[in-house]
């Protein structure tokens, strides 16, 4: 299966949701036109309180709709935008890429893997035991975070569902993804 974006949201409003859009634009070294969460310093309130000078590497968020299958078969009723998530993807294993990844989105838009997304408590309030459904244990009894990863803005341009999502692996050593 080839990696395509499955949808795009963005929200203006700190909200945890956010709706789905015909097409967001990623602008460099920002994020996402007109998306809470645009900048080049950090936005995300907990971390703004703590320093607002660091940088924003948290700038698009990312899910794999894969999450969003199982999280349904588990009994919840979630979609694409519901966990904040700016592009929805299928096919492509987002969780197990390393840091520094990039990733071409439609005509010209480049992304960086910068991490994983470390799901709060705003999940549970979202939906009651999300929480422990996007937790999960690794055969190590290593704690897996499946709520998505994050990534900055290398190079803007418009990006819509359909766009197809091809991965360009950082040079070896690889550095699995940690907590941003």
């Amino acid at each position: 299966m080839q990696a395509i974006v499955t949808a795009v949201s963005s929200s203006a409003s700190h909200s945890f949701s956010k709706p789905n859009r015909d097409l967001i634009r990623l602008i460099a070294g920002l994020g996402v036109e007109g998306d809470a969460h645009l900048g080049a310093t950090v936005k995300h309130r907990s971390r703004v309180a703590k320093d607002p000078t660091q940088p924003n590497l948290r700038q698009v968020h990312l899910i794999h709709a894969e999450l969003h299958d199982e999280l349904r078969e588990a009994g919840f009723d979630i979609f694409a935008g519901d966990m904040g998530e700016n592009v929805t993807t299928g096919g492509i294993d987002l969780l197990g890429l390393p840091t520094g990844t990039r990733l071409r989105l439609g005509p010209s838009a480049v992304l960086e893997v910068t991490g994983l997304r470390n799901p709060c408590v705003q999940i549970d309030r979202f939906r009651k035991g999300l929480m422990k459904a996007v937790l999960g244990k690794d055969e190590h009894g290593h704690l897996i975070r499946k709520s998505g990863i994050m990534a900055i803005v290398l190079e803007g341009g418009e990006v819509r569902p359909g766009d197809a999502i091809h991965v360009e692996m950082p040079p070896a050593p690889h550095r699995p993804l940690e907590v941003v």
